[in-house]
């Protein structure tokens, strides 16, 4: 079994997190850390978790006792947390935020997308979960990169439902305000946007342009749904093909003949594409689950890979017929 600590246990991550390693057959959660729920029982929080699990929350950190820690933590958490406190060397880690995503000197964590860097995951020590808006473009656009297609600036649109604001209710998350509402935030300037640059430029080589990505906030609670535009001479049947070889041993991302729609993927780790080629322009759809495959569901897949066992362990989930 492999043993497991959560720090952060308490919010959308932590949850999802936790509900998805109760029902993997490979894994034992030893403490789920939440300083501010300290010695209340999980299901109090994540209530859908009631009659799951007799877990409680706890504010020691027993890192002798796992062999992997996922951090759960809000943006720039976890360096600071590493600054003060000190892992085994032995314990493994997984940081769902995004402070080590970007490749720099001194940084040891290996960028955790299986679909280009299964085999350095397999092998790392720590790994850098990458973004949910990231994930969904980068999977839209990778087949293209490896084919070259890349030669310019890339427009591209997605919309993300609330969780992927985390659990604390803020203006632009709680249900009179989001409900039948829609809005653009960080145009041009998203976070995410560097990490699919860094995902862009290893595949193809070299890409000099811009990904001018524009986020929407969308009425509903869960998923990612993008477009991608790129222009290229290229062959819409040799394109198809391309796709479908690059996803071809991928378990989790799959290339879709017919249009794609949210309610696919949602409460599942899949990613799904599908390609339409209108003129000179590439018209790229793609989407997944912000939570599971653009979370914590591609944090499992990465413990599954680094561990060495069944990529698909805990993770073959069934999205509604409704």
């Amino acid at each position: 079994m492999i043993r497991i600590g959560i720090l952060g246990a308490a919010g959308y991550t932590g949850g999802e997190l936790i509900r998805l390693l109760l029902n993997h057959p490979e894994a034992e959660i030893v403490f789920a850390n939440s300083e501010s729920n300290a010695g209340n029982p999980v299901a109090d929080v994540h209530e859908g978790l009631l009659g799951d699990t007799d877990l409680t929350f706890t504010d020691q950190m027993p890192f002798d006792q796992v062999d992997v820690v996922f951090f759960c933590f809000g943006h720039g958490k976890s360096a600071a947390f590493l600054a003060q406190h000190t892992i085994p060397d032995n314990v493994k880690i997984i940081d769902l935020a995004q402070d080590f995503r970007i490749a720099a000197p001194g940084n040891n964590f290996v960028y955790g997308l299986p679909e280009i860097n299964r085999s350095r995951i397999a092998t790392a020590q720590h790994v850098a979960n990458p973004g949910c808006f990231a994930t969904c473009i980068q999977l839209g656009l990778l087949p293209a990169a490896q084919m070259g297609l890349l030669n310019g600036d890339i427009a591209v649109n997605a919309i993300t439902g609330s969780t992927g604001a985390g659990q604390k209710a803020t203006a632009t998350t709680h249900f009179s305000w989001r409900n039948n509402n829609m809005s653009i935030y960080k145009p041009f300037q998203h976070q995410h946007v560097p990490e699919i640059l860094q995902s862009l430029r290893q595949v193809q080589g070299q890409f000099d342009g811009a990904v001018d990505f524009i986020p929407y906030r969308g009425d509903f609670a869960r998923g990612i749904f993008a477009t991608e535009v790129v222009k290229t001479e290229a062959a819409i049947d040799d394109i198809v093909d391309a796709y479908k070889a690059f996803y071809a041993d991928a378990p989790f991302t799959h290339y879709s003949d017919k249009a794609i729609d949210l309610k696919q993927v949602v409460n599942t780790n899949k990613a799904l594409v599908h390609c339409e080629k209108y003129g000179n322009k590439l018209l790229i759809t793609s989407c997944i689950d912000n939570l599971l495959k653009g979370a914590v569901g591609q944090a499992v897949e990465n413990m599954n890979i680094m561990f060495g066992i069944d990529e698909t362990a805990g993770l073959r989930l069934k999205p509604s017929a409704f």
